[in-house]
């Protein structure tokens, strides 16, 4: 079997996040016997686009699919010396799901017993808040409320971003602090230890804001504290860990396992999260997840983009031995993903089930294909 065509489907205002539009690029790789295999990458989809085209296609054409290790290493080494932690391992990411997709799809067999098979019958989830019905800040009990009722009970919310744009994480008052805190509060008061709540900063902060927001939650018992610095200097999270009892979680901003160890050198958090779309697609995952379990430590997958970044994630959740909870996002499993894919992944009763196969188990829709949201190139074109 070898690869005949590169194809990149573009979509490139999907959503609106904490910082602005992003754009969902997905990948297939076709090849001679007719199998195909998908992937997808995000946010910065026209960059992750050329990269794939430009740097990548030429590589892959007339190679076999299935020696994926040996194509990741190839791509990677054709990037690295002009600095890869950007567009170029995030492209890399989306072209190794679609081949670990394809591999799937060629033995009949699901993505997570190619992964090492089933380790969990279920998946925990918690829902991340953005884009929903209920806006944290403002009616987060109704929130809390509304996820309890369809058996989620675990909620991440964001409530002191708002000052951290303001002030550009450099101060937070008293007055300031106990606004944010009130979200939580409100939560912890009317479910007790009913809702785990999640706790995500957006690396928005300096350190001494940092130890003074994770001492004013202490008493709350949150369920992490996510990104309360930025991850450009992990030895500042050293100093946050002396001062701070609460669990730190990073990060999904941290690509390959290079990336990831000084993390785990200088035990610098309690739970580790990766994007299998950022970090090297699955083959890094399945590497970085191992060596956190090396080190006791969880493994929360970041999960925050369009369909076929869900199905891989629920893939790779199903297969890892340390995992904690996935994340998941109920505006994209209930409206967005509708249109666009054959399946929306969506939970029952608060969890994921066994993941579908063959390969990842979800396609984009042909419809969704012919409207003019999306923009599709192939190389050789």
């Amino acid at each position: 079997m070898k690869i005949t065509r590169i194809e990149t489907i573009e979509l490139p205002r999907s959503v609106g996040v904490h910082w602005g539009s992003i754009g969902w690029l997905w990948i297939q790789i076709h090849t001679d016997q007719g199998i195909s295999g998908i992937g997808e990458t995000c946010p910065a989809s026209a960059a992750e686009k050329a990269v794939v085209l430009e740097d990548f296609a030429p590589l892959l054409i007339g190679r076999d699919p299935t020696d994926i290790e040996a194509l990741w290493h190839d791509l990677f080494r054709s990037v690295q010396y002009r600095g890869w932690a950007g567009a170029e391992i995030r492209a890399l990411s989306g072209v190794d799901i679609a081949l670990w997709d394809l591999l799937g799809k060629s033995l009949n067999l699901p993505v997570y017993r190619l992964l090492g098979g089933k380790y969990w019958d279920t998946v925990p989830i918690y829902n991340t808040c953005y884009d929903d019905r209920y806006d944290f800040n403002t009616h987060p009990v109704e929130l809390a409320a509304e996820l309890k009722e369809s058996g989620i009970s675990a909620m991440k919310i964001w409530p002191f971003d708002d000052v951290g744009k303001q002030n550009r994480g450099q101060s937070i008052s008293s007055s300031e602090l106990e606004r944010c805190i009130a979200p939580v509060r409100k939560i912890r008061e009317s479910f007790g230890d009913g809702m785990q709540i999640a706790m995500e900063f957006h690396g928005y902060w300096n350190l001494p804001c940092a130890i003074r927001i994770a001492e004013a939650l202490e008493p709350f018992q949150v369920m992490w504290l996510e990104e309360l610095l930025p991850q450009d200097n992990l030895q500042a999270y050293a100093a946050l860990a002396k001062k701070c009892r609460q669990n730190l979680c990073l990060s999904e901003r941290l690509l390959t396992r290079w990336g990831f160890r000084e993390l785990f050198e200088k035990n610098l958090a309690q739970v580790l999260m990766l994007d299998v779309t950022w970090c090297g697609g699955l083959t890094e995952a399945k590497k970085i997840g191992a060596w956190a379990e090396t080190y006791y430590l969880p493994v929360a997958p970041h999960n925050c983009g369009g369909p076929v970044t869900h199905f891989a994630s629920w893939h790779f959740a199903t297969a890892t031995p340390n995992l904690l909870i996935l994340e998941t996002v109920r505006r994209h499993y209930q409206d967005r993903f509708i249109p666009i894919a054959t399946r929306t992944g969506s939970p029952e009763n608060g969890k994921l089930g066994v993941p579908p196969g063959p390969g990842l188990g979800v396609a984009l829709r042909p419809e969704f294909l012919k409207t003019s949201k999306v923009r599709v190139e192939s190389s050789p074109a």
